[in-house]
């Protein structure tokens, strides 16, 4: 059975259960969403239905839904390489909000896998919660398993194993019950976890029950696969083997490789499906944030192809091949094609020179690896360091890495305390900052984030994650609606409050990092109320009162600040 016929099984068999196939979100998490980084799982996007705070049937027209989601995890960055881990995946689930719960989630996974995937019953057994956290054994779910399946092998695990979520610190989640699956070799693989959600679990980690009873289920694509395609590792399926056909012809490798060589092959065609679909929903390379997982692992990837022997740039023809594999259930990855492979050859073009000039650098280091130097000066990931270090039989000394980082922050910040003697003057180029980044938002999109900022007097730089060009029509939108907020003279307001009080509210923060760790924190918000208002932004400012004191606002001109990052020179004109 091809990926292509497991996807459509999948989804048919819930379709005619009556259930409305969802279309998987976007790997980046909606600007509301801040409790992880990247969409690690397929219940994230339905998040404020399971917790009664959204309505199921207005929005997708029912309460039972089937999706299959795209999902990246960063946790087990180092571990790829081996025949189980990856940093992209897909998941198959259903859901149920507030409709049905364990009577029919188990007997609907259970008849999928046996019935129409056709899996030998004999080669499975569950897990079911064994009682924890002031939470009962879940007794219910082996009493339904009993009677659905007979004599079914029920292991009873705790919360580790079977109390699933939340992804994020807070949110949703609920005691769990596994199928798992014995391969051929004697191996038992977690194939899905039908998760009972029922509790909510807040800052102080206290379980509170929530306003309805849900189901959450999560199957891997890729270990369906490994198993309906009867592969010992999922790198031997119909989703990657044909990308790593490509990259061994690139290689000019054959069959037969030593296990350093197949590491490699396997992390390139791993990151690259990641780069992809990371680029795919508008995450460009940068050093901060979701920015900084993709190009950690582009630079992974070409570290990589070097160590395979591949001396020029090679990424395009695998990033073609990912797209050819997916863009018929993705359609999103053809129609952008062309922008995901400028965006990788940019970086890739980039960090291949500083490559060749940071691993001879490295060679001269011997034992004593300078990593900050190699960061600061040819744009090595520490975790990248890290590895070839360990290759070589070093270690890098991590502390003396942070060190020299914060070193460098606070030089940074001694610079920006150098301006405060201009504050008077700089404020309206500060307030017009917040007004410009408010805009781009509404008009190229919600994904747009501040990567960048400088202030002067006289004018202000702005820069932006973006993957092209903007039009001239979409910056004079841009400048018409700073101006329209200008006339409009709302007032600037400042509050104090906490991070996470401020995340809430759907503050943007530039440097992310230095607001989480403090205790009180300043929200600058343009409009009356900050739930409510125009622009709020966590900032140490200054700014105007009003927005009329800007006068007028205009863009001097638009350009590229790097790969995926664009710059705006604008200036407030006051009366």
């Amino acid at each position: 059975m091809t990926h292509k016929e497991i996807r459509k099984k999948f989804l048919d068999y819930f379709s005619s259960h009556d259930h409305t196939v969802v279309p998987s979100s976007s790997l980046v998490p909606p600007p509301t969403d801040e409790s992880v980084l990247l969409t690690t799982a397929g219940m994230q996007q339905f998040k404020p239905h399971l917790m009664g705070e959204s309505n199921a049937l207005e929005d997708f027209g029912n309460v039972r839904l089937v999706s299959i989601q795209k999902c990246f995890r960063t946790s087990d960055v180092e571990e790829v390489g081996d025949e189980t881990h990856h940093t992209f995946f897909e998941m198959l689930g259903n859901f149920s909000v507030g409709d049905y719960f364990k009577d029919v989630a188990i007997p609907l996974a259970w008849n999928f896998l046996t019935k129409e995937a056709g899996l030998d019953p004999s080669r499975m057994f569950v897990t079911i919660f064994s009682g924890e956290k002031g939470i009962s054994k879940d007794s219910e779910a082996r009493k339904i398993w009993e009677q659905e399946v007979p004599g079914i092998e029920v292991r009873e695990q705790g919360s580790e194993d079977n109390f699933w979520g939340p992804p994020g610190k807070t949110g949703p989640c609920g005691p769990s019950s596994e199928i798992h699956y014995v391969l051929d070799d004697g191996r038992e693989v977690e194939l899905w976890n039908l998760v009972f959600m029922e509790y909510y679990k807040d800052e102080e980690g206290n379980f509170t029950k929530l306003k309805q009873q849900n189901i959450d289920t999560g199957m891997g694509m890729e270990r369906l696969t490994l198993i309906l395609q009867g592969k010992d590792s999922v790198f031997e399926t119909d989703l990657f083997t044909p990308l790593l056909d490509e990259i061994k012809k690139i290689a000019e490798v054959g069959e037969e490789l030593d296990e350093s060589s197949l590491r490699s092959l396997r992390i390139i065609a791993d990151h690259v499906r990641g780069g992809v679909f990371l680029t795919g929903d508008g995450v460009t390379p940068l050093n901060v944030g979701r920015g900084y997982v993709l190009r950690r692992i582009l630079r992974r990837a070409i570290l990589h192809g070097r160590l395979l022997g591949i001396n020029g740039y090679f990424l395009l023809e695998p990033v073609r091949k990912v797209i050819e594999i997916y863009k018929e259930f993705y359609p999103k990855l053809g129609e952008r094609e062309k922008e995901i492979q400028q965006i990788i050859e940019d970086e890739e073009q980039k960090f291949s020179r500083a490559l060749t000039r940071g691993l001879r650098e490295m060679e001269k280091m011997g034992k004593d690896i300078d990593a900050f130097m190699l960061y600061d000066t040819y744009g090595f990931p520490l975790e990248l360091t890290q590895e070839l270090a360990k290759s070589r039989g070093f270690e890098v000394d991590v502390e003396e890495f942070e060190t020299k980082l914060e070193k460098q922050r606070e030089k940074a910040r001694a610079a920006a305390k150098q301006m405060e003697g201009a504050k008077e003057k700089i404020a309206p180029q500060h307030t017009s900052a917040h007004l410009l980044n408010a805009a781009l938002k509404v008009v190229l999109g919600p994904h747009v984030r501040q990567a960048g900022q400088h202030l002067e007097a006289a004018r202000f730089r702005h820069d932006f994650t973006f993957d092209r060009k903007v039009t001239p029509q979409e910056l004079k939108k841009v400048e018409n609606l700073v101006n329209e907020k200008i006339k409009e003279d709302l007032p600037v307001k400042k509050i104090a409050t906490t991070y996470e009080k401020a995340k809430e509210l759907g503050a943007e923060a530039l440097f992310k990092e230095t607001y989480v760790k403090a205790k009180d924190i300043t929200l600058y918000h343009i409009g009356d109320v900050p739930g409510s208002s125009f622009s709020k932004e966590l900032c140490a400012g200054p700014h105007v009162t009003h927005t009329a004191e800007i006068g007028k606002f205009e863009i001097i001109k638009e350009e590229s600040a790097g790969s995926g990052v664009r710059r705006i020179y604008g200036r407030a004109l006051p009366k």
